[in-house]
Formats: structure tokens, C-alpha cells, sequence
């Protein structure tokens, strides 16, 4: 009965959802789509270099040192959305 989709079925699908989302908006929820995989890959990027980077083990130094400023990337030439990240620092005297 849901045997292997053949090309007609899936032409049919493929007129039922330009039919349901409209011609215009299935390029902005592809380049959306396409967005979010970018930035889902690069965390989990960092987050794969975070753990495997070794803890430092000796004592905190005392030095108040800036932390370097994280930028989120955007897609290319997309210029508006790409912005700077400041990160909370823990500012209470222990």
C-alpha cells in the first residue's frame, strides 16, 4: 500500500506544498532553513573545540584580563545580522 514514491507522487507533493506556502515564501524559509544549519554547525563546531581544549590547571591569576569579544557569523553577504556578543563575566568579589 506505501510502497516506494515514484516521480508522479512526488510532483504532486511538490505542487501541494507550493499550493499550501505559496511561491514566495518557500525561498525565505529555505534561505531561514539554510541559516540555522549554518549556525546550528558552528556551535556545535565550538562547542567540540570547547571540550577539547585542556582546563587550565593552575590557580586563577589575578590580573583582570578582557575576555576577546565573540562575533556570531552570518551568511555571506548577509551583513545585518551578524553582530557582536557580549558575554556575561562574573563580577561578584569572592
Amino acid at each position: 500500500m506505501f510502497g516506494r514514491l515514484g516521480a508522479p507522487e512526488i510532483i504532486l507533493i511538490l505542487v501541494v506544498i507550493i499550493l499550501l506556502f505559496g511561491a514566495k515564501k518557500l525561498p525565505d524559509m529555505a534561505r531561514s532553513l539554510g541559516k540555522s544549519a549554518r549556525i546550528l554547525k558552528s556551535e556545535a563546531k565550538a562547542m567540540k573545540d570547547e571540550g577539547s581544549t585542556p582546563a587550565p590547571t593552575g590557580p586563577p591569576s589575578t590580573d583582570e584580563q578582557t575576555p576577546a569579544q565573540r562575533t556570531i557569523q552570518a551568511a555571506p553577504g548577509d551583513v545585518t545580522s551578524s553582530r557582536p556578543v557580549t558575554e556575561p563575566t562574573d563580577t561578584t568579589k569572592r
